[in-house]
């Protein structure tokens, strides 16, 4: 059960026992800044990555380290390359360190409980990071409204196929709760009507080979009979895209996906992929850095360009502080608007295989 409160309900609690933990931490030894020579008066961040296979989380990464930067603080950006193993230990090192804050891009929403547990101990606070940490207690949870995501793409896949269709869902792995939250919207959206879902089928971490099995697997348990396809984002659109090329069905089916990727931009002007969504990923991860120095300097929730800033509860019922920004469907027809005025991509790179 998830439900949603005004964080002003929370922050002066969550404040104080911040404050509390700061002072106990600094009652127990020196800073691991003074400890290693550094400067003792920045802040410094750890960052765990679950992967930069992804084109998105470099840019995540960029932004949240210029920003923190700006604000003084040092940012110390580690990745697990998908295994949660190693993101275990690089919070661990994390919390060994006296990293005055940590945030994590969980591999696994689901297995980090021991190293959050330990870090918030000694007084660290604990940010999620586009996806919620499970099981837990965190301090915050800063990402874009999965929910609305998957609304946006069951949305199109409606606009598209009024009068209904046979439906395949490629989702992301079951163990990312940001991917649970798509599959939620999506499927809430599509449940009154005659949109019928035929495949439904999960990508184990993010993995190539892990996407292209699912798709094939997809494709072969369906005998052809797809109206649209929902994916999990740009990534598995592009492998959806080239099994349908293969079939020569490329442009006959609807396929929507997540994250602007620039080939999912050109894919849409090309007319093979029909939406992608478009999360204000230098925003998030502005926004993210500006609440995680705070969180560590002041040991108060504060930050601009939080359009919503609500509880959101893990599935075993903590309440972690939210901050959710909104997503945008993006189409042929808001292209420029949403993509290239902002300069999220470029007029040329997104337009590059048709001429416009």
């Amino acid at each position: 059960m998830m439900r949603r409160m005004r964080i002003s309900i929370t922050s002066a609690l969550l404040a104080s026992l911040l404050l509390t933990a700061c002072a106990e931490r600094k009652q127990d030894g020196t800073e691991a800044s003074e400890q290693s020579g550094q400067d003792a008066s920045k802040i410094r961040i750890g960052i765990t990555f679950d992967t930069f296979v992804l084109e998105r989380w470099i840019r995540d990464r960029d932004v949240f380290v210029d920003t923190a930067q700006k604000m003084g603080a040092e940012v110390d950006v580690q990745t697990a390359n998908g295994d949660v193993q190693t993101q275990k230990e690089q919070i661990r090192k994390f919390a060994d360190e006296n990293m005055d804050a940590i945030v994590v891009v969980a591999t696994d929403c689901y297995l980090l409980t021991d190293e959050v547990e330990d870090a918030r101990e000694k007084g660290i606070p604990v940010i999620s990071y586009d996806r919620l940490i499970q099981d837990v207690q965190t301090d915050l949870y800063v990402t874009v409204d999965s929910e609305a995501v998957g609304m946006l793409m069951a949305q199109n896949i409606q606009d598209n196929l009024p009068d209904g269709g046979n439906v395949v869902m490629i989702c992301g792995p079951e163990m990312d709760s940001n991917s649970a939250d798509i599959v939620n919207g999506f499927e809430n959206s599509l449940q009154d009507g005659s949109w019928n879902v035929i495949y439904k089928g999960y990508v184990e971490s993010w993995a190539a080979e892990n996407s292209v099995k699912v798709v094939a697997d997809a494709f072969a348990g369906t005998d052809g009979r797809i109206d649209a396809i929902m994916c999990g984002n740009d990534g598995l659109a592009g492998y959806a895209i080239r099994s349908l090329s293969e079939r020569q069905l490329a442009g006959d089916v609807v396929v929507v996906g997540q994250d602007a990727d620039l080939e999912a931009c050109q894919r849409i002007v090309e007319g093979t992929q029909s939406m992608t969504v478009y999360k204000p990923i230098n925003d998030l991860a502005r926004t993210a850095a500006e609440y995680t120095v705070n969180l560590a300097r002041d040991g108060v929730l504060s930050g601009s360009d939080s359009p919503e800033s609500d509880v959101k509860e893990t599935e075993d019922g903590h309440a972690v502080p939210y901050v959710g920004l909104e997503p945008v469907a993006v189409t042929a027809e808001n292209m420029d608007s949403v993509i290239v005025d902002s300069g999220f991509h470029s007029r040329e790179e997104v337009y590059l295989n048709v001429g416009n």
